[in-house]
């Protein structure tokens, strides 16, 4: 059945393909974001704004049935290095869609959190997740509003920049001939293509995923050295570099981003999934068109 859809953050990396999902699903959709993008789908009404205007995101907001907040700082180190904005921008940014949520009697908000919320990793980035959790399971309790938490893992593929890491990985071996990562080479993560993500993000709109926390990440584990070494082997250039240097920040963990978890999610693996050799080759095929 078609919706009207809010996506908040809908210009940027996964909000973007988030959003042609839900148009390729027939779904109408609106992107709510500071500035348009080249991705925005042409299909898409398209409003700029900023999320602490409650004025411009109940307007926005009135007359959909289900809204997506993907907006807010989404890198650790920028949001490690500027605590005050996370909280403007993760916290009361969401508490602001979320409120207009409840003012429009919105059927369902889908908030994208991350594997990290309840790791002892992430800094302040981390901390605004699981402050927004809290929120919006508060505003079920006390306004019945229906919500699906999204806790995301890795996210690789087209349409990124240097603040995604396999991005930023390709583009030091291109342009340096060198990739640096900061922390231990045996660091495991389990990335997840973007498409794959954006399509289960689109799916967990049925029903039975209502009030739920759904885990999306890779279903194959993998250390920093071996996606290094992956990258160096398809791009058939022994001269690449790989350098390790400490991360003092200690923003990223090492083995799991796990710690106790008193909110256990559900992980949810796409059916398909795309292969990470070729969803490698797309962000290299994506830096290399962009240099010419």
């Amino acid at each position: 059945m078609s919706k009207k859809v809010v996506v908040f953050g809908g210009s940027g990396f996964l909000g973007s393909h988030v959003s042609d999902k839900l148009i390729e699903a027939g779904h109408s959709v609106t992107i709510f974001d500071k500035q348009k993008s080249q991705h925005v789908n042409k299909k898409c009404n398209m409003i700029i704004g900023d999320i602490l205007s409650e004025k411009m995101v109940l307007e926005c907001v009135n007359g959909s049935e289900i809204v997506f907040n993907f907006a807010g700082l989404a890198d650790i180190d920028i949001a490690q290095a500027n605590a005050l904005a996370t909280v403007k921008y993760n916290i009361l940014g969401n508490t602001v869609i979320l409120d207009a949520c409840r003012k429009a009697s919105i059927e369902r908000f889908i908030f994208a959190s991350s594997v990290y919320v309840y790791s002892e990793s992430g800094g302040f980035y981390r901390c605004s997740k699981q402050a927004c959790e809290q929120y919006i399971e508060n505003y079920k309790k006390v306004y019945n509003l229906d919500y699906t938490i999204l806790r995301y893992g890795s996210l690789y593929g087209p349409r990124s920049n240097m603040r995604n890491g396999i991005y930023k990985f390709i583009n030091q071996a291109l342009n340096n001939k060198k990739m640096i990562f900061k922390g231990k080479a045996g660091s495991k993560r389990e990335f997840i293509h973007v498409e794959d993500a954006a399509e289960s993000s689109v799916k967990i709109l049925k029903p039975e995923y209502a009030n739920q926390h759904i885990i999306l990440s890779g279903n194959q584990s993998m250390t920093i050295k071996e996606l290094l070494k992956t990258i160096k082997e398809i791009l058939s250039d022994n001269n690449i570099d790989i350098e390790f240097s400490s991360d003092e920040s200690n923003s990223h963990y090492e083995m799991t981003p796990y710690t106790y978890n008193p909110k256990y999610g559900k992980k949810m693996y796409p059916e398909l999934q795309r292969d990470f050799g070729q969803g490698i080759l797309q962000v290299i095929d994506e830096i290399c068109n962009y240099k010419t």
